[in-house]
């Protein structure tokens, strides 16, 4: 052990303890994104002495993101999961990350989620979002998500004994910016973050609180507020692109160019009983035509993000 090795935790053991301690030792934590919102989740779990954190993203350092990204500076054009893993073991070399270069989706969620003790959700993306609250909800597994834009955002304590994101958020919104044309400010993500990262440590060491509340940032105008009580909705379940039948009634969304909504469709539907799938790149365009759709036709639908 290297010389002040064995004072890295301490002036958190004074809080925790050394029972408190262990207990972060011994968890494995799934963290899903590894940009603007993962770098102080990884940052602050790993310095924390979280034992084992599997890390999924399957982007590539870009420089347009190094203002929200700033651990990346030297790895233009890596795989992110890979950079997040050396920045992290040079940080604590008592921490596994586990780099998994790929893309959340449906076909590896169920597995991702169940093998982990709790799971954050710093994708920012409304697919991967809504996928993690339907695994973690079937799996009893806490979800600690959290969303920026501009300088607005959330952070929240979803499943694992309280309500899902669905119940919090039933509908996705009618249109939807990105930080590429809205923009988004560095130092509002790393603070969401952060608090997503104090939420997660909470529950880690046995304190449910976190779960079930909701944190709203506005600027630096901070709201709270408990959704303990909120009913689980339906909604619309995504699937994995490869898991498109070859019978299912499939629409191609990525297109900006609206989509008609045409009646002979439903119709024609309705009578020979096929799935109806609408794909798109985030999911939202495929949100809004399914909804326009159900209106009409009570048969299955379901959802494909392509990114």
């Amino acid at each position: 052990m290297a010389e002040g090795d064995g004072m890295r935790y301490a002036r958190q053991e004074v809080m925790i303890g050394a029972e408190g301690q262990a207990r972060l030792a011994a968890a494995r934590v799934l963290v899903v994104g590894a940009g603007g919102l993962g770098v102080p989740v990884l940052q602050y779990l790993v310095a924390a002495g979280v034992g084992h954190i599997v890390l999924v993203d399957p982007d590539r350092v870009e420089v347009s993101n190094l203002h929200r990204q700033p651990i990346y500076g030297r790895y233009p054009g890596m795989p992110k999961v890979e950079a997040a893993a050396l920045e992290m073991a040079a940080l604590n070399p008592e921490v596994v990350v586990e780099a998994r270069s790929c893309r959340l989706d449906p076909t590896n969620a169920d597995g991702l989620v169940s093998a982990a003790d709790l799971v954050l959700d710093c994708a920012d993306s409304f697919a991967a979002t809504y996928v993690l609250s339907d695994a973690c909800l079937a799996a009893g597994r806490a979800l600690i998500s959290a969303s920026v834009l501009r300088a607005e955002g959330f952070v929240g304590g979803f499943c694992g004994g309280a309500p899902s994101v669905r119940a919090v958020f039933p509908e996705l919104p009618e249109r939807a910016g990105t930080c590429a044309t809205l923009g988004v400010m560095g130092p509002m993500v790393g603070m969401i973050g952060a608090a997503q990262a104090q939420m997660a440590l909470t529950v880690l060491l046995g304190d449910r609180t976190p779960l079930g509340m909701l944190l709203r940032f506005d600027g630096l105008r901070p709201s709270a507020f408990r959704f303990d009580g909120a009913v689980e909705q339906g909604g619309f379940r995504f699937i994995a692109a490869q898991d498109v039948r070859e019978d299912d009634l499939a629409v191609e969304l990525r297109d900006e160019e609206p989509v008609p909504f045409v009646p002979w469709a439903v119709r024609e539907v309705r009578a020979d009983g096929r799935r109806v799938v609408f794909a798109c790149r985030s999911g939202l365009r495929a949100w809004a035509a399914a909804d326009r759709l159900r209106r009409d036709w009570p048969g299955e639908i379901v959802l494909v993000a392509m990114g």
